[in-house]
């Protein structure tokens, strides 16, 4: 079979991981739907939340080194085999199991079906690191950040077409029905993912003659992150945004099911989702400037504004627009910082690097996303219902418990304002910045 040019193998592996996104996403949207809808638990969805991004940052480290030490392709491909065998198991243990056992919230047959699911979604993070790896190996310097944009459109394609897909399948087969799907559509991408061709740099194991790969050398990522000024700080401040982003991560289904149902809540955010593919598109076209990290700082501005005035009244249109824009905004933080990353660090470190940063970034909101659902539900809402807060501003907030959510998205947002004013006034943003403008590390041969 005759190898692809690196442009084109690119957008074959692109649509190979718009699929797997979308079915993995559609198993994440399902599983908080019908857990909700089944326990009508907010403690419960932001338990789910806490234990995705625990499980994500648990294994992130070790992906990364994964991908260093093998084809990238391999590793896709074995990312979709091992979420094939989450995929089977959590549907026989659905189909063997009575219904109203997955009412109970204090019960381990729940706890146990969202542990599979998850580590069937969870393998599929090997792509999201693996993914910005080939963007470096295959697309000239010039133009990864349009390239990164094409990711980002793809990312946008899965949430449209999941938030969809998940609503109906809940309504219409509940999690036996999506489970299926969801088998189906992985064995399909795998299958794809096997007969695709790439000619992508050798490991560096390979290349070495090693018999096997290096073991995970956390002391050596460390080192070269050290190494670039401004880069632990860059990778900070994702960290607190992951922070007050598990505010969002653990409320934000329970917030829109308050206000309509789980159709029409699957139907808003296919049409919000839209700007995923709009923002993904523009970044295509006109890329991110010369200076990515700037543009990071303005669209984190503008989000956390958003994000503090998007539920200031209960209203559907509303809540719409400002997800409407926090997902246009999305993309060009993701491109931006994996772009400075790409330029900055050495390719045959970049999977643990990038690992490393999912890794760090993502062990924040578990922390928001554990203590989040139950403040919220034990504290904010009382105060927001027959409360002090209540009696202080309800006469224009509003009271009741979509009310008590509204006011923790409100607080988060006006501090992730905060935070990015202190860190766009930074001495490690400078540095990085100019870090960025110095020529490219080359790749090892």
């Amino acid at each position: 079979m005759t190898t692809p040019s690196p442009i084109r193998a690119f957008h074959w592996i692109l649509a190979n991981n718009a699929v797997a996104n979308i079915t993995n996403y559609t198993v994440w949207f399902a599983l908080t739907f019908w857990v909700f809808l089944e326990t009508r638990s907010v403690f419960a969805t932001g338990m789910i939340a806490g234990v995705f991004l625990v499980l994500t940052a648990a294994f992130a480290i070790w992906f990364g080194s994964l991908v260093d030490h093998h084809r990238k392709t391999r590793v896709m491909l074995a990312s979709s085999v091992a979420s094939l065998g989450f995929y089977a198991a959590s549907l026989v243990l659905l189909v063997l199991t009575p219904p109203m056992a997955f009412r109970d919230v204090s019960g381990p047959v729940l706890w146990v079906l969202i542990g599979l699911v998850m580590m069937g979604v969870i393998a599929g993070n090997i792509r999201s690191i693996a993914l910005p790896t080939l963007v470096t190996a295959l697309i000239p310097e010039d133009r990864r950040d349009r390239a990164n944009g094409l990711v980002g459109m793809v990312t946008g394609i899965g949430f449209l077409t999941t938030s969809v897909i998940s609503g109906l399948l809940v309504a219409w087969t509940g999690m036996i029905g999506t489970m299926i799907a969801a088998a189906g559509a992985t064995v399909l991408v795998g299958l794809h993912m096997a007969a695709i061709r790439l000619d992508e740099p050798t490991p560096a194991h390979e290349a070495d003659g090693e018999a096997r790969p290096a073991k995970i050398d956390l002391k050596g990522t460390l080192a070269v992150i050290g190494a670039v000024p401004g880069l632990f700080a860059l990778i900070l401040f994702a960290t607190f945004n992951n922070f007050l982003g598990g505010v969002f991560m653990a409320l934000m289904d329970a917030y829109g099911l308050s206000l309509m149902a789980v159709q029409a809540w699957g139907l808003m955010w296919g049409g919000v989702s839209v700007a995923f593919i709009l923002a993904g598109i523009v970044i295509a076209r006109t890329g991110l400037g010369s200076n990515p990290l700037r543009t990071l700082m303005i669209v984190n501005l503008i989000m956390w504004a958003a994000a503090s005035l998007f539920t200031i009244q209960p209203s559907i249109w509303l809540l719409g627009a400002g997800c409407f824009m926090w997902m246009f905004l999305g993309p060009w933080a993701e491109a931006a910082e994996q772009t400075t990353l790409q330029k900055v660090v050495p390719f045959e470190r970049q999977g643990r690097v990038f690992g490393f940063a999912q890794s760090v970034e993502q062990a924040a909101s578990p922390l928001t996303a554990f203590l989040i659902g139950p403040l919220t539900q034990f504290v904010v809402i009382p105060f927001m219902t027959d409360g002090a807060g209540a009696r202080a501003i309800g006469g224009w907030f509003g009271t009741g418990p979509d009310r008590g959510i509204a006011l923790v998205f409100t607080v988060a947002g006006l501090a992730g304002v905060l935070l990015t004013l202190a860190a766009f006034n930074s001495r490690p943003y400078r540095r990085l910045s100019a870090t960025y403008a110095a020529p490219e590390v080359e790749p090892a041969t």
